[in-house]
């Protein structure tokens, strides 16, 4: 299979600069590839990189902004505090294609009508951004991406370079974009996650120039884009140089939603009976929502004020995910005075919270509701029992 894949790359590398020798003035050609979203989560955004063919040279060289080391000992902490560094690297385009080839996911190539000048200028600070001191960047998803440093490239050495015409609908905010990707990959638990982890910076409305940090926007606005020399449109022609298989239906939206309801079913109906085994059950039930909603809350509170991650700030799932549950948890089974008061106090603020669902400045994740819901009634009965 793999061998197959490479021939393909080989192919396909030959195929683009015959073509490019024949139509191009110039020794450069410059294009922007986009690659489909793929099954894995760090892929379901999609991918881009800028491909410079030189004749003069023979080169095909492909520009990737998305480089990170997997075997850097402290990745995973860096990922965590939003200190990962990416990277430009360069390789040659017949080592691009192999990975998407081989997950059968779609290449398109934009092949950009620029002067001269200005791809000369393109190339020469793709070069200079590939110097050691300058190739690492602080990643950040939506504000600094391998796609927004394309974007800024492209604004940065073609004159005149604007879009005139929106490619978002009114009313599309970053969380509604990004929600668009999960429900087709079949996320819905990558998709709740997000929803909690992220706070209400996502959910501002998008302007055109926001929605380049994906790669199919990216796209859509190069398609747009236009310039004083360039008046209809600074793509020259766009092709897939590689199609890949279309997506199948996703399956699973409303997992999380249904099996939280059913979570919260059982707890409501259990909470009236007096019997041992449904009393045991629902201590347990109040046990885990104590402790599970507490360390929640102690992770939201870090990932805002311990973290770079500027989107994880002002998050309203704190309304649910209360981190004084932790300490309310061990005196669950005492509850002194003051603990009955905490939950009185607890469930007003969770009334509050479904009330105003649609209100707050953030989107709360549907598939929470049933959670609340259980939340506010469970912590009334807490505050009368004794």
């Amino acid at each position: 299979m793999k061998k197959s894949v490479v021939f393909l790359s080989l192919l396909f590398t030959l195929a683009t600069s015959t073509l490019f020798a024949q139509n191009d003035s110039c020794h450069l050609r410059i294009s922007v590839l986009t690659c489909a979203p793929g099954e894995e989560l760090y892929s379901t955004f999609g991918h881009c990189a800028i491909r410079v063919t030189d004749s003069s040279t023979r080169q095909d060289l492909t520009f990737n902004y998305g480089t990170f080391n997997f075997d850097d000992p402290d990745f995973y902490t860096n990922f965590l505090l939003g200190k990962q560094l990416f990277s430009l690297s360069v390789s040659d385009f017949s080592y691009f294609m192999p990975e998407y080839v081989e997950e059968h996911r779609t290449v398109t190539e934009q092949v950009l009508n620029l002067s001269c000048a200005e791809k000369q200028r393109i190339f020469d600070a793709l070069k200079e951004n590939y110097l050691p001191q300058n190739r690492y960047y602080k990643y950040d998803f939506f504000f600094d991406n391998c796609t927004t440093r394309i974007e800024g490239l492209l604004k940065n050495n073609v004159a005149g370079y604007h879009i005139p015409n929106p490619i978002v609908p009114p009313g599309t905010t970053f969380r509604k974009l990004i929600h668009n990707y999960l429900d087709k990959g079949g996320e819905p638990w990558s998709k709740l996650g997000i929803d909690i982890l992220l706070g209400s910076k996502i959910d501002k409305l998008t302007t055109t120039e926001d929605a380049q940090f994906l790669p199919d926007y990216l796209r859509k606005g190069i398609d747009s884009a236009v310039t004083p020399a360039q008046p209809h449109g600074i793509v020259l022609r766009t092709t897939n140089i590689y199609e890949g298989q279309a997506p199948g239906m996703p399956q699973g939206k409303y997992v999380p939603l249904i099996i939280f309801s059913v979570f919260a079913l059982v707890v409501l109906v259990l909470s009236p009976m007096t019997s041992r085994p449904a009393r045991m059950v629902v201590r347990i039930a109040d046990t885990l929502l104590l402790y599970l909603t507490g360390l929640a809350g102690i992770m939201l509170l870090f990932m805002w004020f311990g973290t770079d991650h500027l989107i994880c700030r002002n998050n309203f799932n704190l309304l649910w995910a209360l981190p004084t549950n932790f300490i309310a948890a061990f005196f669950i089974w005492k509850k002194p005075s003051w603990v009955r008061k905490y939950f009185l106090a607890a469930a007003l603020i969770q009334i509050v919270t479904l009330v105003g669902w649609w209100a707050w400045p953030q989107q709360l994740n549907i598939a929470l509701v049933p959670i609340v819901i259980v939340l506010a009634f469970r912590y009334i009965q807490l505050a009368k029992n004794k």
